[in-house]
């Protein structure tokens, strides 16, 4: 019986390897017979043995090349050195394939060649030079010009040969797109390693990435890329790619590799031969295949040799068999074999070649008989898996005369590629970002997949059944220069984007605002010039775009204030005239005014607000509530109660108390700021009243009632509990009122007053910052803080540096907002009596020190929720009250964060990602 042992590690070392390199490696082995078995045949044969014998034995070492007819086309070829200085190129001797260097693939890593030792005159070019990528998680490989949808063979050669000389090969991965396709081990510096995938490219370029594992620097000799039949291995589809495991040709009468020209797609088949196991057989006559457009079209000169036992075996059969190689990413691989048989003797009539195919003892084909000088393949669909090793045994059946015979086999290593990468367009849009200001970070592979390997400074957003989308951009402190790009209106699922403190002129383009979802433009510390454009300025009004803008000395924030010095003045003359008119106006108007305050005796404190919004009397006031029938709620400035306008609309009316310690000035700004803040996590002011001693504000009523009162609940139970989303929604909803507050207002905002009975729900439990009594404003850009201010608020809702150093900042409102998010998650109040009053902070970190954070959320939501995103969720609120107010995140920072526990709930990377 003859038995030989190939492992994927012996596979992946020879391939399609220059054979006097291989010849070389086999002198220099001195390893056992091939006839060896048990573990020193799996791990220390690595082919050598069998080739040493083909070496003994042939008078020469042949590479079957170009025969002198017309070789077939190798349209779509690409062959790259990796490592080949600048732009050269080359012709290879034994394929006549040209060969380019990798610049154009990537703009990545360095030039390294192999250290002296180990280079030999008859290497090919290849192996002679490497790129190598120190500084970087993933490098990647560009290729271009690519038919999406079909298939193409991926090979890429790697041999150490201590060009770092540090005389230790590395191990790292190898991703096709965003897809693992397999680990890279190199074992020495002298034993080049061949990795090959079949797969179908979805788009019409593709990337092949080396990513960096902690156990070595990356590095490359060569890649190629060979189109593939639509018809051939019909195992591999858009999910599923098949990686080389072995590809043996059987039974040369030489030492030869047969790829291209011989195999039209550049297919490498490795000899295998020994004669001392099994005879070998041949023929000169052409082949045909079994049926028209065979699914495997192996050439003929694979087919033209075979082998069969030798006549004096004890057994009439062929075994042969590997170890599975388990992955981090595949611990249970599964095999895909191909068996490619053609009779080559023309058999007497009472002859019989007559064979069973058995894998693992289990019998997957009976009673094969192969065709004369047909080429024919038994090849499985199904995955062999689930065993440390696999045997496939050729035995002849009982009414077979002849040995059975094999002239080629294939095995593979089935792969997914189902992983799905960056939408297309927002790939395209990133890359022209990349290039266009030559951003100098580590971008390289896909923008969002795999999540690990996302590129820094950008969030993507994932569904179940579409490609992920760029949602964030943060492009800040990054040297940019220039224009803005119009790429970025290309980023359809745009939400935030930041391109603060950077060089940027020009004006902005006002194509911007036709992305749906942004949310969000940082456009601080610039060179930008001209004014906001309407479209921008529309979004800003509707509340449904943040814009900042500060430090760009010449943009304009009001249109009217923009226009060119030519537009304001087409003549002299319209000057002249104009002058003297204006004057007229402005001293009438100034003399009418004070003619009518004299009368009058003095001006009304709020007469001179600028509010837009209606102002009703006191009557109307009185006639909206009914007579202030119904109570809402109240508080330090007194009392909201509900209303009615005459066209049927709610209105909630909070009316001043004549011993509120909320003052006069206090509530006039409170209206004065609110007609100046649009957005839609904001309360909107509907008008106000001030009539004589009485004064009211009148906002849009929210049906939801207080998200403390929704956490809380009434004491009979008839208030339900909000759900784990629900929450989630509402946190995320408040802190983009307060970054509003923060970050888009002329004048940035201190609301100091955050708390849950301050964030008000609508029917839809949509939530909107209220209460602005007791706002503050930085008065300019780089104020950093409000200090010596009076200690105004609610008890546990204060930071640390307010209450003792009356030290007023943003920061303030970010630690109030961590307590309100800590009441979201457990559904306890600022302050607990267990048995003592202890700040709900302290009351958390308690029970988290215990590792268990079932005992902080609140248990009414019944374990519906990821508890990975409930550790994140309470991770922000805690570093939202960290004591020192530097250590505490930007709202921007809150708002990003509790997208991604959205996100993750939804089932977009939480339990179930990869």
């Amino acid at each position: 019986m003859l038995r030989f042992r190939f492992t994927l590690f012996a596979m992946a070392r020879i391939g399609v390897v220059d054979l006097t390199l291989i010849a070389l490696m086999i002198g220099k082995s001195g390893m056992s017979s091939p006839s060896a078995t048990g573990s020193s045949m799996r791990r220390a044969m690595v082919a050598r043995p069998c080739l040493l014998l083909l070496v003994l034995t042939a008078a020469t070492v042949v590479v079957l090349g170009v025969h002198g007819e017309e070789s077939p086309s190798s349209t779509g070829f690409i062959s790259i050195d990796c490592g080949l200085p600048g732009k050269s190129s080359y012709v290879d001797s034994a394929t006549k394939l040209p060969y380019v260097s990798d610049v154009g693939f990537t703009d990545a890593g360095s030039n390294r060649n192999i250290s002296a030792e180990y280079i030999n005159p008859s290497f090919t070019k290849r192996y002679l030079n490497v790129r190598s990528f120190p500084d970087a998680a993933r490098s990647c490989y560009t290729i271009g010009s690519m038919a999406p949808g079909s298939k193409y063979i991926f090979r890429a050669t790697f041999m150490y040969g201590n060009y770092d000389g540090l005389s230790k090969p590395p191990v790292f991965d190898l991703h096709l797109g965003v897809n693992f396709w397999q680990t890279v081990n190199i074992t020495g510096p002298d034993v080049p390693l061949i990795a090959e995938v079949i797969a179908v490219v979805p788009a019409d370029s593709v990337q092949v990435c080396l990513v960096n594992t902690g156990t070595g620097t990356p590095f490359i000799s060569g890649l190629d890329v060979r189109p593939v039949k639509s018809t051939l291995y019909s195992q591999v589809n858009a999910t599923q790619a098949l990686v080389l495991l072995a590809r043996r040709d059987y039974g040369p009468s030489g030492f030869a590799v047969i790829r291209y020209p011989d195999d039209p797609y550049d297919r490498t088949w490795f000899p295998w031969s020994d004669p001392e196991e099994w005879s070998e057989i041949s023929t000169a006559e052409g082949m045909r295949p079994v049926v028209v457009g065979s699914r495997f079209e192996v050439p003929s000169a694979v087919m033209q040799t075979a082998i069969v036992p030798l006549l004096n075996a004890s057994a009439k059969s062929i075994d042969f068999s590997w170890d599975a190689e388990p992955s981090h990413v595949y611990p249970d691989p599964g095999y895909i074999c191909m068996l490619h048989f053609a009779e080559l003797q023309r058999l007497d009539s009472n002859a019989t070649r007559q064979f069973d195919v058995i894998v693992n003892g289990i019998a997957w084909y009976h009673a094969y008989t192969p065709m004369y000088l047909t080429s024919d393949t038994l090849y499985s669909n199904r995955l062999h898996h689930g065993s440390n090793s696999y045997n496939i045994s050729l035995k002849a059946t009982a009414n077979s005369t002849l040995p059975p015979i094999v002239n080629a086999v294939e095995i593979f290593n089935v792969i997914s590629i189902a992983n799905v990468a960056t939408d297309v367009q927002d790939v395209a849009a990133i890359m022209a970002i990349k290039a266009n200001y030559q951003v100098k970070k580590d971008w390289m592979g896909d923008p969002c997949v795999p999540k690990a390997l996302s590129w820094d400074g950008l969030s993507c957003s994932f569904a179940i059944f579409s490609p992920p989308r760029i949602e964030s951009l943060n492009l800040s402190f990054s040297g940019l220069s220039g224009d803005v790009s119009f790429y970025f209106a290309k980023l359809k699922s745009l939400k935030y984007l930041d391109l603060s403190h950077n060089k940027l002129a020009g004006s902005i383009p006002d194509v911007l605002s036709q992305l749906p979802s942004l949310m969000v433009i940082d456009l601080t510390g610039n060179q930008l010039n001209g004014s906001i454009p309407p479209g921008l300025l529309k979004r800003i009004q509707d509340g449904s775009l943040s814009l900042r803008y500060g430090n760009n000395p010449n943009l304009c924030s009001n249109s009217d204030s923009c226009q060119s010095a030519k537009k304001k003045s087409n003549s002299m003359l319209a000057v002249y005239i104009a002058v003297p008119v204006v004057v007229f106006v402005v001293v009438g108007t100034l003399a009418l005014l004070f003619f009518f305050m004299r009368v009058k005796g003095s001006v009304e404190p709020g007469n001179n607000l600028n509010i837009k919004n209606r102002r009703f009397t006191y009557n109307e006031v009185k006639a909206m509530t009914k007579n202030f029938q119904l109570e809402l709620g109240k508080g330090s400035f007194g009392k909201v109660y509900n209303g009615s306008l005459k066209d049927g609309t709610r209105v909630a009316v909070k009316l001043l108390s004549e011993c509120s310690r909320q003052g006069v000035g206090e509530f006039l700004a409170e209206a004065e700021t609110l007609t100046k803040i649009h957005h839609k996590n904001i309360v909107s002011l509907i008008g106000y009243c001030k009539d004589g001693g009485h004064m009211a504000l009148v906002y849009e009523y929210m049906s939801g009632g207080t998200l403390e009162h929704k956490l809380r609940g009434s004491d009979d139970g008839s208030t339900g509990s909000l759900t784990w989303k629900q929450r989630l929604r509402i946190a995320l909803d408040s802190a983009q009122g307060l970054e509003y507050l923060h970050k888009s207002c002329t004048k940035r905002l201190i609301h100091r007053d955050v708390k849950t009975s301050n964030i008000l729900l609508n029917d839809n439990l949509e939530a909107k910052i209220a209460d602005f009594g007791l706002l503050k404003a930085f008065h300019r850009d780089e104020d950093t803080h409000v200090s010596r201010t009076r200690v105004v608020g609610t008890l546990g809702y204060f930071a640390p540096e307010y209450v003792e150093a009356q030290r007023l900042t943003e920061k303030c409102d970010v630690y109030s907002f961590g307590v309100v998010l800590l009441e979201v998650i457990t559904g306890k109040p600022a302050i607990l009596e267990c048995p003592e009053a202890t700040n709900i902070t302290m009351w958390v970190l308690q029970r988290l020190n215990q590792q268990n954070i079932e005992d902080v959320v609140d248990p009414r939501i019944q374990d519906d929720y990821d508890v990975n995103v409930a550790w994140k969720a309470a991770d922000i609120a805690l570093k939202c009250t960290e004591r020192a107010p530097e250590q505490r995140p930007t709202m921007t920072d809150v708002v990003t964060q509790l997208q991604e526990c959205l996100m993750l709930e939804d089932g977009g990377g939480g339990r179930d990602a990869i």
